[in-house]
């Protein structure tokens, strides 16, 4: 059963939108490290490699909640989902 206001569409293009953008983020560390010194090339792709890990954590944390959660007003959710807690027994 999916979620009110949350159809396979909505979530099918935020899923290709994360995708894409986890994709775009080795390509922008061979650019930053194409522009740098030699000797600080994999340090500045390090922080690229990063910075996606990062980004995936704080997602799962409260970035999907934020996006999908029910409360709110109409541009942003609740902390309902936070750390994806209780979507189990929405799907």
């Amino acid at each position: 059963m999916a979620m009110e206001g949350m159809d396979a569409g909505s979530v099918a293009w935020v899923l290709t939108s994360s995708a894409l953008v986890l994709l775009m983020t080795p390509g922008l560390a061979f650019f930053y490290g194409g522009l740098v010194q030699g000797s600080n090339v994999l340090n500045t792709m390090m922080m690229s490699v990063i910075s996606m890990g990062v980004t995936a954590v704080l997602w799962i944390s409260i970035g999907f909640s934020l996006a999908f959660g029910s409360g709110g007003g109409a541009l942003i959710g609740d902390l309902g989902y936070a750390g994806l807690a209780g979507l189990e027994s929405k799907f």
